[in-house]
């Protein structure tokens, strides 16, 4: 039977089946929905998509020699305490920085995207779609599929190179609060969110990639599969958001409010940092629990995370606004409650 609760990560056919109650379809709840002109972003995808054209990223001898990461990249990393370290002892909480974000693209994209993706593509999530849009789903199963496995690549490399092995939880932990906002979710709705969960996390992350971009010293391989990974999210960011835009007209009043309600808490699935995991690297790079407390607290502090997610988000927030969502109070407390703002 199926896997961890919501994501269906048993047999691939079981996966499908529950996708079929994620929105009503449009005979049974006698509602028609308007033709969305759809625009594929996937024009000349044979020739510009990572998995087509991009080589094996490799992390070589002179990349060992240089910042696994840009530390500008690692929150913690720009706390005095940290900064105080000489670089070999800093190398390690950069190291585990990249095997989280490594892990986490992993996870995302094999176990939550593209099982939704395969949905989409196969016609069984319940929403009527133009022929193209359900081909160009294919595509995007083969680009996360591409992620998943040069992200697992490149972790592997890195350890044997460095030397210095991985340490991660059994998920990551955006996995784990998705799956305790699943599980705290009426069963009928639980495909819904987890549809808008992928809608929301494509949208998100080419603003999270963005930042990766920088001009301070990293690994080239690491470098490279980040670009990698942005050329082809910036095509799937447009793809959700016109697939956004045929879900909503074909849900019901009470999915929109339910779907409303919920955004908010998604983004902050999706953005939020794992602290705890966070605080267990710092002290196994010598730090004591106090020590590791204060950094997280500094490093992570409510308006500085608040702040993060209303810029991340601000363009995700721009497409369920444009559809009419966030007008009643509980989605607009959800809002203020995840100190979010609508653009």
């Amino acid at each position: 039977m199926c896997g961890s609760v919501g994501l269906f990560v048993g047999c691939a056919a079981l996966a499908l089946c529950p996708r079929r109650l994620a929105v009503a379809s449009t005979a049974e709840a006698g509602r028609t929905s308007p033709p969305v002109p759809y625009r594929s972003p996937f024009t000349g995808w044979e020739d510009r998509a990572s998995v087509r054209v991009s080589p094996r990223r490799v992390f070589s001898a002179a990349d060992a020699e240089r910042p696994p990461i840009a530390a500008e990249l690692v929150p913690v990393a720009s706390h005095p305490l940290v900064r105080a370290l000489d670089p070999q002892r800093q190398r390690p909480i950069l190291l585990q920085h990249l095997y989280r974000y490594l892990d986490f693209t992993v996870a995302l994209e094999s176990i939550v995207v593209n099982r939704t993706v395969l949905g989409i593509a196969s016609g069984r999530v319940g929403v009527e779609l133009p022929p193209e849009m359900r081909l160009d789903a294919y595509k995007i199963y083969s680009d996360e599929a591409y992620h998943a496995l040069f992200s697992a690549d490149l972790r592997n490399q890195i350890e044997q190179v460095t030397g210095i092995p991985a340490r991660l939880p059994d998920q990551p932990y955006f996995l784990t609060r998705l799956n305790e906002l699943l599980a705290g979710t009426d069963p009928a709705r639980r495909p819904l969110l987890e549809l808008l969960f992928v809608v929301v996390s494509e949208t998100l992350i080419s603003a999270t990639l963005a930042e990766y971009q920088t001009s301070e010293p990293m690994a080239d391989s690491v470098r490279e599969t980040i670009r990698d990974h942005a050329v082809d999210e910036g095509r799937h960011h447009a793809y959700f958001a016109s697939l956004l835009s045929h879900l909503w007209p074909q849900l019901s009043a009470a999915e929109q409010a339910f779907a409303a309600r919920n955004v908010p808490g998604l983004v902050a699935v999706f953005l939020d940092p794992d602290v705890a995991g966070t605080q267990a690297d710092l002290r196994h790079c010598g730090f004591d629990a106090e020590q590791a407390e204060q950094i997280t607290a500094e490093c992570f502090a409510p308006d500085r995370l608040a702040e993060q997610r209303r810029t991340m988000a601000r363009q995700t927030l721009h497409y369920f606004a444009e559809l009419g969502a966030f007008g009643d109070g509980e989605s607009q407390d959800n809002l203020q409650l995840q100190r979010l703002a609508v653009p």
